[in-house]
């Protein structure tokens, strides 16, 4: 038995014991980050230097996609890294940094998510109020909410998690530093005050939800108000990326936190904290893109003068 004071490391699950799968684990995982640097990375400089995506759709995009990198960043680069030297090691202080860092940006992405719905409905079911309901210091207001409230729920949480005593050993059940595996090493009551915090933000989450869903109802009914079936397309297909985004990012932490236990072990959750935590922001990207003609169009021409470049 060891207390919290006595643990300088943990020790990460790995996806295999195989040397010859972890190597394919790495190069596979490193795929993805690629990917996801590239995909975000290509949206955020061209919103940015673009003057005809300075609106407040594609800023938030850019707010998202800076979410995704943060995220994927804070999970992969430890994990590869694990597989590629054969360790399953994280220092304490970096496992409680990974805890911070994850909750915060995947809390303020959920945010920014709603706020990107609630654009979608000016849009569509107020456009002739956009400019006064979204002008730029509404939305710096709006972005800086989202970043803050992850900011606040990170601290609250990583404090509280490592307050705790420890001493149900150091093996973490996951690839990744996460709360519920660390609350699973507690041998204190104290964990409920966590359990507390967890169904507080679970209730704003879902308040969240609501939200989303509330928006999009009244977007559906806007929409199927407008006469020609070309202004239907038109109007709903600026929010198909979003919706696609939503849906991906909401039923994949769903299933990861609220599958059946008789579905649960833990070769499975490994794979669905996968789903969750890297391929939202590995995907992201690619649907926006993809649906977006405008922001191909950038694409296309940031491309092209990189290259005549």
């Amino acid at each position: 038995m060891s207390n919290s004071s006595s643990i300088t490391q943990f020790l990460l699950l790995p996806f295999t014991g195989t040397r010859e799968l972890q190597l394919l684990h790495f190069w596979l995982f490193l795929g993805i980050y690629l990917a996801a640097l590239l995909g975000n990375g290509l949206i955020i400089t061209t919103v940015a230097s673009d003057q005809h995506l300075h609106t407040p759709m594609y800023f938030f995009l850019l707010n998202l996609a800076l979410l995704d990198l943060g995220s994927i960043s804070t999970t992969l680069p430890k994990s590869m890294s694990n597989s590629l030297w054969d360790t399953k090691t994280i220092s304490y202080l970096g496992c409680a940094a990974q805890v911070f860092s994850f909750v915060f940006l995947i809390v303020a992405e959920y945010y920014m998510l709603t706020v990107m719905s609630y654009d979608r409905y000016v849009a569509i079911c107020k456009p002739l109020h956009y400019g006064t309901f979204l002008g730029s210091r509404a939305c710096v207001h709006m972005a800086a909410a989202a970043w803050a409230a992850g900011f606040l729920h990170a601290l609250l949480h990583t404090a509280n998690t490592f307050s705790l005593p420890l001493c149900k050993g150091n093996a973490l059940g996951q690839f990744f530093c996460e709360i519920p595996q660390i609350l699973k090493l507690s041998c204190s009551h104290s964990y409920l005050r966590e359990f507390g915090l967890l169904l507080f933000s679970a209730c704003l989450v879902f308040m969240c939800f609501v939200f989303i869903v509330v928006s999009y109802v009244q977007i559906l009914r806007a929409v199927l108000r407008i006469p020609s079936e070309q202004g239907r397309h038109k109007a709903f297909s600026t929010c198909v990326p979003h919706l696609a985004v939503v849906s991906l990012f909401v039923n994949t932490v769903m299933f990861a936190h609220l599958k059946p236990p008789s579905i649960s072990s833990p070769s499975m959750d490994l794979v669905v904290s996968v789903l969750y935590s890297v391929v939202p922001p590995a995907v992201n990207p690619l649907i926006y893109s993809m649906r977006n003609q405008e922001l191909k169009d950038a694409l296309c021409k940031l491309i092209s003068l990189c290259f005549l470049k």
